[in-house]
């Protein structure tokens, strides 16, 4: 007995060991991926490839490690991973202005939005891009051949030509993929206005066909708020693939249309498994829902085949908007959702729509989603992202996701920075989500897609619309099953300055998760200026004087004992200061709007280069300075139109006021002949491009003459090329649209007036920018300052610092306190005048709430005491819904608790936190939800 059970034992060992020895074979050719194993996230690894574009829009990807990328303002370049430049091939001709009925031009959401790859690039070399025409009020879809970096433009062939207005803002679309029969989608934005409601657009008057979304994302016979689907030919033309939303020759219809109802679609992808099409959609602003129909909501949305997704008669999980006529102010029923029919005057297309209505896959407001709290609360504007198969990529592909993401849609928004992971089943429905790298940011990411090499790559656009931003940049996540590479983090004490600085710099925050790597990483610091010389510094920590004016980047590269590096670099500027902008509002509180009918404020700018606005070195008309009505739930894009209309006019001025300062007039008028040509007739003759710019910025240093006529132009060797060429742009302006905004005067009042259709529940932002003239032939920085004041009615949702805090989101939200001590805190709140603060809370019995007082704490939990209310234990009994005639806001507070407490004299700014108390409640007991809390003055 004893020798079977030897011998079993012998032979379980011997099959083992094969059974090891079999695996461990697999594992050399084929490593062991368990897709139900989520990765540790330390195994994904974020590399910054370059920095600092000018409006980056949408990136596509050409063989040998080449990324192209468009920019808004008609930049293409090519990036190249292997040698780390970034080569501009063109700049495309487009259209970056509105012109509205009375006349003021502001900058547009349009220009050159969008860029794809032709699947055999490799072959043909096409590339297509998407593009607002520079003279024709239409959006152009147009093919060119690029031959290594050199884009033809001989090759042009316009395939499509998409009408639109361009009075207004806003929403353009232009995302585009290809599937794998070679068919091209193209997202088309509704190119109508923002109705002031934050809500659908209805309006049916005449003179309002921009504000219809009817005549366009409702409109069979129209292709904007759509996405389309065509084959491109190899002739320049396009084919209609079988199975759009309307067959050819259907009366009433486009049918390149394969999704319409859309407000404005952003960044596509296909799932090469399933071939379901998913974008992400940006939605209107209404913050709350209200007479006109339901609060805004941003979509990601999921098309298994062609549809009609609802706008602007239904948003969102399908909820209706109620019929509206803005002639006479009145409302009506809400639309039917099983009987869509479009009979606006703007309609060219049919009347009866199609069906079923595709609700969307993902839906969420500014505050906390009922039914996807992940996705928390803040500004929205959702992005897209791509759906991860692990069979798109060769087996040497070096970062390919494991197989846990396979199938899963990636998912990013612009304002809110995170990605989600989104999980379906098999028939593609929607099961769950989840954060991917949650300790990650990708703030600003307006295109997303997976690279050849696996990695997942983000574009992203910066912090500031409408302008070149330094933080712009592409970036990939590469995934490492074996040695990890560090991640960097490189920072510096001082990024400008008048020569000689010191900049302290240090690798803190630099990790490397692989145990044997630990204290083992090397540190080397490239120090490389504008001409090309490099110095190397080592070290985590490490200095360098800048004693020679220019423009510089200092790379921190990290390498661990592997051999794997990752870097990190910085921009820095030797040679000019940065300049101070200020804001003074004459001792009134700069948080909160109390409802003052006019404010006194004060702006203030100094340089050391430039001298300062007290002396008059710098002059008003230099100095964009602008105030806005914020709406509680806006689009950020016609507010930076405004400011950004206000900045290049200021920047421009600097131009105009060298050229009135210098010699040039004695020879040169603005728009008529003297002993040389005019100003205007110079912007006529040369068209403005760089070789035009550099050849005018040389004659005007070095003099010239023979075109024009006899008179030899003076030499001006003093100026520097930098002031020379702020002098060419503004006379290459003349004869450009410029924006109309007018800037305010840098000390006065401001009116703070609720524009007509808000809601008042926003707030005001009074801001100022100033970009130096640099020094020398050093480069302009720019220094801003603004003062946002918001409504005194505060979400308790966007409190930052939480102890004790329940949010539940079914079946509404309620921000339950939990427990004695529990609290909330708000960062950075100027208390200047704020004599009360009162709390609207919900007490209810259904909960079996406490209730609680609560003590008000400058600077921390345990902070001086500023304010105490008296205990509350019941609230008003309100019903369940507001009565007819009632917003749900008004409904709240009249239903709520409203204990107050008077303020202690503080001045400046504080973290403010709210402390609940009741000893009697156990930490599991609900005492309180927070509705709202109201600071008075």
């Amino acid at each position: 007995m004893n020798q079977l059970m030897e011998i079993s034992r012998r032979k379980f060992s011997f099959l083992f060991i094969a059974a090891v020895l079999a695996f461990s074979s697999c594992q050399k050719s084929e490593p062991f991926d368990d897709p139900t194993i989520k990765p540790d996230e330390n195994r994904f690894t974020k590399v910054v490839l370059t920095e600092g574009m000018d409006e980056p829009m949408e990136m596509t990807f050409l063989p040998d490690k080449r990324v192209l990328i468009v920019e808004r303002k008609g930049g293409v370049k090519v990036f190249d991973e292997k040698t780390g430049e970034m080569t501009l091939v063109a700049t495309i001709p487009v259209n970056t202005k509105y012109t509205n009925k009375e006349g003021m031009v502001r900058e547009a959401e349009e220009g050159l939005m969008g860029v794809i790859a032709h699947p055999d690039f490799a072959k043909n070399h096409w590339i297509y891009l998407y593009y607002a025409d520079p003279v024709d009020t239409q959006h152009v879809l147009a093919r060119f051949e690029l031959d290594g970096n050199t884009l033809k433009e001989e090759t042009k062939k316009v395939l499509l030509v998409v009408p639109t207005q361009r009075e207004e803002c806003c929403h353009t679309g232009g995302g585009m993929v290809f599937d794998q029969e070679g068919n091209l989608y193209l997202t088309v934005g509704n190119n109508t206005v923002n109705p002031r409601t934050g809500s659908s657009n209805l309006d049916e008057r005449p003179g309002h066909e921009n504000s219809d979304d009817q005549r366009a994302p409702g409109n069979t016979n129209d292709l904007r708020g759509k996405i389309l689907r065509i084959h491109p030919e190899d002739d320049g033309t396009y084919t209609i693939p079988k199975g759009n939303l309307f067959p050819e020759g259907t009366e009433k219809t486009r049918p390149e249309i394969y999704t319409m109802g859309h407000r404005n679609p952003w960044r596509p992808s296909l799932d090469s498994k399933t071939g379901y099409l998913y974008w992400g959609e940006v939605g209107p602003d209404a913050s709350v829902d209200s007479i006109w129909g339901p609060k805004g909501y941003d979509e990601f949305n999921q098309a298994k085949g062609p549809g009609f997704f609802g706008w602007p008669y239904f948003i969102g999980d399908n909820y209706p908007y109620n019929k509206h006529d803005l002639a006479t102010e009145t409302y009506g029923e809400p639309f039917d959702v099983n009987n869509p029919v479009n009979e606006s005057v703007n309609n060219t297309g049919l009347r009866e729509l199609p069906t079923p209505v595709v609700p969307a896959f993902i839906w969420y407001p500014y505050g906390v989603s009922e039914i996807f709290p992940m996705l928390g609360s803040s500004g929205r504007s959702a992005t897209g992202g791509p759906v991860f198969r692990k069979a798109d990529f060769s087996k040497d592909a070096p970062y390919v996701f494991p197989a846990y993401y396979d199938g899963k849609w990636l998912i990013v928004d612009f304002m809110r920075g995170w990605i989600m992971a989104v999980s379906m089943d098999e028939n593609g429905d929607y099961q769950s989500m989840e954060r991917f790298l949650p300790e990650e940011t990708f703030s600003s990411a307006i295109d997303m897609d997976f690279g050849p090499d696996g990695a997942l790559y983000v574009l992203e656009y910066g912090s500031a619309w409408f302008r070149g931003n330094s933080n712009s940049r592409l970036i990939k996540i590469e995934y490492n099953a074996g040695n990890r590479k560090p991640n960097v983090n490189a920072a510096a004490d001082k990024l400008t300055g008048a020569v000689p600085f010191t900049a302290n710099f240090t690798a803190a925050g630099t990790n490397d998760f692989d145990d044997y790597d630990q204290g083992k990483l090397t540190y080397t610091w490239a120090i490389t200026s504008d001409n090309g010389t490099t110095v190397d510094l080592q070290g985590e920590n490490a200095s360098y004087t800048f004693e020679t004016p220019g423009a510089y980047k200092a790379t921190l590269t990290v390498t661990d004992t592997k051999g794997e590096s990752n870097s990190a670099s910085l921009d820095l500027v030797a040679g000019n200061e940065k300049p101070e902008v200020s804001i003074d509002l004459m001792g009134k509180n700069e948080t909160f709007y109390f409802g003052d009918k006019s404010l006194d404020y004060k702006v203030l700018v100094s340089d050391k280069e430039d001298g300062s606005t007290a002396d008059g070195s710098i002059k008003s008309e230099e100095v964009a300075v602008t105030f806005d009505y914020v709406p509680a739930g806006f689009d950020p894009i016609e507010m930076a139109s405004k400011q950004s209309g206000a900045e290049s006019m200021a920047v421009l001025n600097i131009g105009r006021n060298l050229i009135e300062s210098s010699d040039c007039k004695s020879c040169h008028q603005y728009d008529s002949t003297s002993i040389g040509p005019s100003y205007a007739d110079v912007a006529k003759k040369y068209p403005n491009t760089p070789a035009n710019v550099s050849m005018l910025v040389g004659k005007v240093i070095n003099g010239g003459s023979g075109v024009w006529g006899d008179h030899a132009m003076s030499a001006h060797p003093q100026l520097s090329e930098a002031d020379a060429k702020r002098m060419i742009d503004y006379i290459f302006s003349m004869n450009e649209v410029k924006p109309t905004v007018t800037s305010l005067p840098l000390e006065g009042k401001v009116s703070p007036e609720v524009p007509e259709g808000e809601d008042g529940q926003g707030g005001y932002l009074l801001r100022a920018y100033y970009s130096d003239k640099g020094a020398g032939n050093i480069q302009s920085l720019t220094g801003e300052d603004f003062v946002a004041l918001r409504n005194p009615f505060l979400n308790p949702t966007l409190s930052e610092v939480r102890k004790g805090v329940q949010l539940l989101t079914t079946p509404s939200i309620n921000f339950f306190m939990m427990g004695d001590q529990s609290y909330i805190g708000f960062k950075d709140l100027d208390m200047t005048g704020v004599k009360e603060i009162m709390l609207y809370l919900g007490i209810s019995a259904r909960n079996n709430a406490k209730g609680a007082s609560v003590e008000i704490r400058i600077d921390s939990p345990t902070g001086t005491v500023i304010g105490q209310t008296e205990k509350v234990t019941s609230a008003p009994a309100g019903g369940f819904r507001p009565p007819a005639g009632m917003s749900r806001l008004e409904w709240m507070r009249q239903n709520s608790a409203k204990p107050f407490a008077k303020i202690s004299e503080v001045n400046g700014r504080h973290d403010i936190y709210f402390i609940f108390k009741n000893s009697d409640a156990k930490s599991e007991d609900i005492l309180v939800s927070i509705n709202e809390i109201e600071f008075k003055n």
